[in-house]
């Protein structure tokens, strides 16, 4: 399988196969092209090069329909649950029969499971578990053949996830095909029979479980030049080790996916947050911004508790936050440059009219200093390449003449280029004083830029790295929950 977005190629004649009754693990990083090969396997993409077969027979999905008629079903890591529904209701919309077929149908399953789910029951009172079990159920009572389970257990205790490994281990002696993404890998050797690690884009190794050790799926997803790496902060900027005042005090901080956050981040500074998916770092940086609540601990912002202020109030108090996900929370497609740079500040502007002299001025200096590569400032976004939006995106939060900016997965998506750009603004932001959050899936990039690294595993900060003690295979080593003295 090859599959290209905007010329940046995230799968690279990709390779692997599913039999009857198997278990195939499907392990990497964030960003290794896991969830793209399983979309393109479920028909919510297509594939730029390949083919794929079902059974011996040539496939190609233009719809998930087309793969739940062929017997494939994905279980996605966040159930796609409709709240006011009945279970049942939730497993058999959108099959074809009368109520009465489907309800026969439904119970014969739960039968053959041994499962005891009150069919009345409202979805919305349904545990994380008990909605990945009507997920499951939903592709059994569509007949599938190929079941894909896409980090299923990030969300569950351990006896639900004891529970959802009986359940594989009974479906796959009936001839059941699995594809089981994780991170985790005692699961892998507990549950798999076949394993395949994905690093940027390719299978970098694959085999049976039993061939495998904990270190040669770590050296799978290493970089093939890990041993000789050694860290190069961007050449165009001196790199300033010497921090400031602390800015930014997490005590205790307890919320969704993350549990008892401590740290502090001064100003001239890059602290890194690596982790895998499942880690919490998105939620804990949401929770920091103020789009989601916190359950325990406290937040500073230069000695001002910041709890209790709206997000407009934590921007004014000098904290913003460039999501991960440009296209869905950092940009105005459709409008220009201009608007989308002034778009944090409005209000600070004017309270009754667009001052369009500022605006533009501001937009102007933006395009300069963070060389952005447009026609003029009244461009639209959409026409820009995605290096180039990602700047417009920063121009837009560093408007606010922040004292922290947090920056999530800064330069996915973009070229090598534009990395080597926004890497150069990151350096420069800091020399300036300002405080940078910095999360990142890639471990090189973490390398690269910080000056000290906190991990996370499973909602939990496992340990922190001091300067010289920041290597790429390290941090990965510490993300997978893997500890030298497990596997020595």
């Amino acid at each position: 399988m090859v599959k290209q977005f905007a010329g940046n190629t995230v799968l690279k004649d990709v390779s692997l196969s599913l039999h009857h009754g198997e278990v195939h693990a499907v392990v990497g990083g964030n960003g290794a092209g896991k969830s793209t090969l399983m979309k393109i396997i479920t028909g919510l993409y297509k594939a730029d090069d390949g083919s794929m077969s079902i059974n011996g027979e040539h496939v190609q999905f233009s719809s998930t329909h087309e793969a739940h008629l062929a017997g494939v079903y994905l279980v996605p890591q966040e159930p796609l649950i409709f709240p006011n529904m009945t279970v049942e209701e939730n497993i058999t919309i959108g099959l074809p029969g009368s109520k009465a077929s489907l309800k026969e149908k439904v119970d014969s399953i739960l039968l053959k499971l041994g499962w005891n789910l009150n069919l009345q029951q409202s979805a919305f009172t349904l545990s994380i578990a008990e909605q990945q079990l009507i997920e499951i159920i939903r592709g059994l009572a569509r007949e599938a053949k190929i079941l894909i389970l896409d980090e299923p257990t990030s969300a569950l205790t351990f006896g639900e996830i004891e529970s959802l490994f009986q359940t594989i281990k009974r479906l796959t002696k009936e001839g059941l095909g699995v594809f089981y993404i994780t991170h985790r890998f005692p699961e892998i050797f507990e549950l798999a029979d076949y394993v395949s690690i994905l690093r940027d884009g390719i299978i970098s190794a694959q085999g049976n479980v039993s061939e495998f050790t904990y270190d040669r799926l770590l050296a799978g997803l290493m970089p093939e030049n890990s041993v000789q790496h050694q860290k190069q902060a961007p050449q165009e900027t001196p790199v300033n080790t010497q921090t400031g005042p602390a800015v930014l005090q997490v005590t205790d901080l307890s919320g969704k996916r993350f549990k008892d956050i401590s740290f502090t981040l001064h100003s001239k500074e890059i602290l890194g947050i690596a982790g895998v998916v499942g880690a919490g770092r998105t939620e804990l940086a949401e929770a920091i911004f103020g789009l989601t609540t916190t359950d325990e601990g406290e937040l500073f912002l230069k000695g001002v508790n910041i709890q209790k202020l709206s997000i407009r109030q934590r921007i004014n108090e000098g904290l913003v936050y460039v999501p991960e996900d440009r296209h869905k929370n950092g940009i105005f497609s459709l409008t220009s440059i201009q608007n989308n740079i002034s778009s944090t500040i409005l209000h600070r502007l004017s309270k009754f009219f667009l001052p369009f002299h500022h605006e533009k001025i501001l937009a102007s200096n933006f395009v300069t200093d963070l060389q952005i590569k447009s026609t003029n400032i009244h461009q639209e976004l959409k026409d820009l390449s995605g290096g180039n939006q990602q700047k417009v995106v920063l121009s837009k939060y560093l408007a606010a003449t922040p004292k922290v900016i947090i920056l999530d997965e800064p330069t996915r998506g973009i070229d090598a280029s534009a990395r080597k750009d926004i890497y150069r603004i990151i350096q420069e932001l800091k020399e300036q004083g300002l405080a940078v959050l910095l999360i990142s899936s890639d471990m090189e990039e973490i390398e690269t830029l910080s000056d000290r690294v906190i991990v996370m595993h499973e909602g939990k900060i496992v340990q922190t790295l001091e300067k010289h003690d920041i290597q790429s295979d390290t941090i990965t080593r510490i993300a997978f929950g893997v500890n030298k003295e497990v596997i020595t």
